[in-house]
């Protein structure tokens, strides 16, 4: 047998399977669900969104209405968290923001709402004007109107 092997053994037979390495790894798991970690990540970027799946692959209905809404706006640059690979900040998000649903969105750090909220501000165009507040030009201000209306 290899001297690593041995030495490993040792080392498990001695401390157990809860050595201090893996309790170690267990806290930073934890962190991640944590007020100040959260806090971090909605204050990291311009746009935030805690989704189930990812942009390039939404595992929900709404989750992915929140991405074609942001993709109509050409909002592509932003910070998508995928909960779905975390309990600990899928329930930590939650928490921070009072709303019991995924996914959320948030704009400098600050909670706009879920699917239901991006939609209702999405038609109204309450949206293009958020996203001006931030600093981002909704590609629908660029857009054309219908010729075909005119020609009538």
């Amino acid at each position: 047998m290899s001297r690593l092997f041995l030495t490993t053994a040792k080392f498990l037979r001695t401390q157990g399977p809860r050595s201090s390495f893996l309790r170690a790894l267990s806290s930073e798991a934890a962190d991640t669900g944590s007020r100040e970690h959260i806090d971090g990540l909605v204050k990291k970027d311009k746009v935030v969104v805690f989704m189930k799946g990812v942009p390039q692959q939404p595992m929900c209905g709404f989750s992915n209405a929140v991405v074609q809404i942001l993709r109509m706006h050409g909002v592509d640059n932003y910070s998508a968290y995928n909960v779905l690979e975390d309990e600990n900040l899928r329930q930590g998000i939650k928490d921070y923001s009072s709303w019991p649903t995924i996914p959320q969105l948030f704009l400098s750090g600050e909670f706009v709402g879920g699917c239901d909220i991006l939609l209702q501000m999405h038609q109204s165009g309450d949206l293009v004007e958020e996203l001006q507040k931030v600093g981002i030009r909704s590609a629908l201000l660029d857009k054309q109107p219908d010729t075909d209306k005119d020609k009538q």
